[in-house]
């Protein structure tokens, strides 16, 4: 059989080449009756791409990395199905690698992509990521670079975020209403930004429903489910200044906190009520859950995440610093 080449497809057509390419790519440019007839004439003539050759011609792989903390989290899942909803629509092939919440490993990732060449980054960083030099070699190496939820510190870059201070208002606010008084605060690392917001939104809800707090009530978890388990002890252990209530960095903390209740025998969301962050589907199932978590959309965030650094790719500007905010809404459960 005859070897048939987009040439081939623009012969019959009468058409550019170019245009044929830019059809068979999905390229929005091209109009969709003349994208469907490109197709459709492919499809006819058993055109089959060349990959290595598609790939030499436009210097690109069509293949993007994405860095999630852990996929053993159901936000973060939700976060790589977005993505990928967006790349695969765009031809593109998504790479996930999880870091373990350990910037030395984040680092190794970030160096294989960059060996490997792909054609852009998405990044949530680790618990412990406190140094942002091997995300420096990746702007230096004109590669796209978006982060996402989880932001490095003062780190000038692409970057897709929930809007966690008025979720955590939201979340005070609905405690404030059950006529909770004593609220505390078990946040996430303290080097992490998305903790630093929950910490201004929880201070600044304090001060505008007129209540008090100490820095007893305020305590930082690493995520691991042995430190929380320490901190939520820690709490317990105030006697008769335990808190009522207790915001937590996410519903993974807000578990783990809970168990602890039961292992002193306490009632939660009776002794302690809980909120939190992510709205993960699991504690639908679960009896003993948050009694409100703030929805932060993750496979939205996925989506604007993939679509952002595929503007960069097309567009090659990836010094023109984009930051998108995506709401929260409080579910009550």
């Amino acid at each position: 059989m005859q070897n048939v080449t987009i040439k081939t497809i623009a012969k019959e057509l009468g058409i550019s080449v170019s245009t044929v390419s830019r059809a068979l790519q999905n390229n929005t440019r091209i109009g969709e009756k003349t994208r469907k007839e490109v197709k459709k004439m492919a499809e006819k003539l058993q055109y089959v791409p060349n990959p290595i050759a598609l790939n030499l011609q436009r210097s690109r792989t069509n293949t993007l990395g994405l860095v999630v903390p852990t996929l053993s989290e159901e936000f973060f899942s939700h976060v790589v199905s977005g993505v990928e909803k967006v790349a695969t629509e765009q031809g593109f092939h998504v790479i996930v690698n999880q870091s373990q919440d350990s910037m030395s490993t984040e680092k190794e990732i970030i160096q294989s992509y960059i060996a490997a060449k792909l054609d852009g980054i998405m990044v949530s960083i680790a618990a412990d990521t406190n140094d942002y030099s091997h995300f420096v070699k990746v702007q230096k190496h004109n590669i796209p670079l978006v982060f996402y939820d989880r932001i490095p510190r003062n780190f000038p870059s692409h970057q897709i975020r929930s809007e966690i201070q008025p979720g955590i208002f939201e979340a005070m606010r609905f405690l404030h209403q059950k006529n909770i008084r004593k609220i505390a605060l078990l946040n996430g690392p303290s080097n992490l930004l998305v903790s630093d917001e929950r910490l201004n939104g929880y201070l600044a809800a304090i001060k505008d429903l007129g209540l008090s707090t100490s820095p007893q009530y305020i305590k930082t978890t690493n995520l691991t489910r042995q430190d929380t388990l320490l901190k939520m002890a820690e709490f317990i252990e105030m006697g008769p200044e335990m808190p009522e209530a207790i915001v937590c960095f996410n519903d993974y903390v807000a578990l783990h906190a809970i168990r602890t209740c039961q292992d002193f025998h306490l009632t939660p969301n009776v002794d302690i009520s809980f909120v939190s962050f992510a709205n993960i589907g699991i504690t639908e199932f679960i009896e003993k859950k948050p009694i409100a978590s703030v929805e932060q959309f993750p496979t939205q965030m996925g989506e604007e995440s993939a679509k952002l650094l595929l503007d960069n790719i097309m567009t090659k500007d990836s010094m023109n610093f984009k930051n998108i905010n995506i709401s929260t809404q409080l579910v009550v459960h």
